[in-house]
Formats: structure tokens, sequence, C-alpha cells
């Protein structure tokens, strides 16, 4: 992790993957808010996840959910009795992680990102960065540009690899971004 101004780059190199309870696959916190938090008391989490194998997923009581695939054919996803496919990369799907969820997989194993936001507490638009633009913190909220496919320039002197971070924290900006590929700028904005 370096720290630059008032960005702070998280590399996917430094990152521990950590098992499922259920063993089906790893997950690798990116950042979370506040630091540190645990799965009940983190205000707004995202990770990247390697599901090997398919099965349940946790439930998560007042967390509101975003998945996206990112390498593999997808998954099929049964929310509440109600099959969801995500199959298609650079895909957000939104859902409640209070709804009992299933997951069958379409081919093989999958890599997918997570945006989980503790309902009442805070929200998160997500949107998929594949052409230059800027990028502003608006007051009162945190941006996080996660490289999913290529690499992403931020002003002059920060690159992103594959699965790099950068977590952008106070009002500032323009910040900006030049992916070759396709990144994801999360807006958290706490007290909604």
């Amino acid at each position: 992790m370096t720290t630059s101004g008032r960005i702070q780059v998280l590399r996917a190199a430094e990152r521990p993957a950590t098992a499922w309870l259920n063993g089906g696959g790893v997950t690798r916190e990116v950042a979370g808010f506040p630091a540190g938090a645990g799965l009940d008391a983190f205000d707004w989490r995202v990770s990247l996840a390697d599901v090997a194998s398919e099965g349940p997923f946790s439930v998560f009581a007042g967390i509101d959910r975003v998945i996206t695939l990112v390498e593999g054919d997808g998954m099929a996803l049964t929310v509440d009795g109600a099959e969801h496919r995500v199959d298609e990369p650079f895909r957000p799907f939104a859902f409640s992680g209070d709804a009992s969820t299933g997951c069958r997989l379409l081919g093989g194993p999958v890599v997918d990102f997570n945006v989980m936001t503790r309902r009442g507490r805070t929200t998160a638009g997500l949107d998929l960065a594949t052409a230059p633009r800027t990028v502003d913190v608006p007051a009162g909220a945190t941006v996080l540009l996660l490289c999913l496919a290529g690499t992403a320039a931020l002003g002059t002197d920060t690159t992103l690899d594959r699965f790099d971070a950068a977590l952008l924290d106070g009002p500032g900006g323009p910040h900006e971004l030049r992916p070759d590929g396709v990144t994801a700028v999360v807006t958290f904005r706490t007290g909604h």
C-alpha cells in the first residue's frame, strides 16, 4: 500500500486470500470502512472472490450487495427463489444480502467483484469506466477505483495493474483516470 496526498494505492499482490467457511472459494478484501471492521461491523466493504464451486451464499442481514462477473463463464444466482444469470462480464447485479441466495456455476470457476453496504448507513454508486474521464470526490464521500481488466493510469504518477485499487478520500479532484480496459468507480456516501 502506498499513499500520495489523498490517494491510497492498494496493490493486489499485498491482499491476502481468506477461505470461505463452506470451502467453495476464497475472498480478497480490497477495502472496507471502518478499516479492520469485521463482517458484522463494516459500513462498506469491497472484495474480489474466486468462486470454485456451487452452493449457498452467506446471508448478510441489513446489507445491500452488488456483484459483477470479472472472469469465467458466469453463474446463475437463485435469489429468494428467482433465478438471475450473472454471465456477462462487467454487468453489475444488485440484490439484498438478506435474501436466501444460491449459486450454480455455468462453466467452471469464476472471479467476481463484490460491493456491500450497510443499509441505512452507506450507499454506493457503481460505474464502470472504459474511456478516459475525470473523477471528483464529493464532500462527505469516498471513491474507490478498482482496475478489473487491463491497466489504468491515475493522474501522471500512478498506474493500477489488474486488481490494483486506489482509495480517494476527502473532497478533491479532478483526478484524471485513463483506463485501457475496465475500471470500477465506486462512490460511497455515508448517512443516507
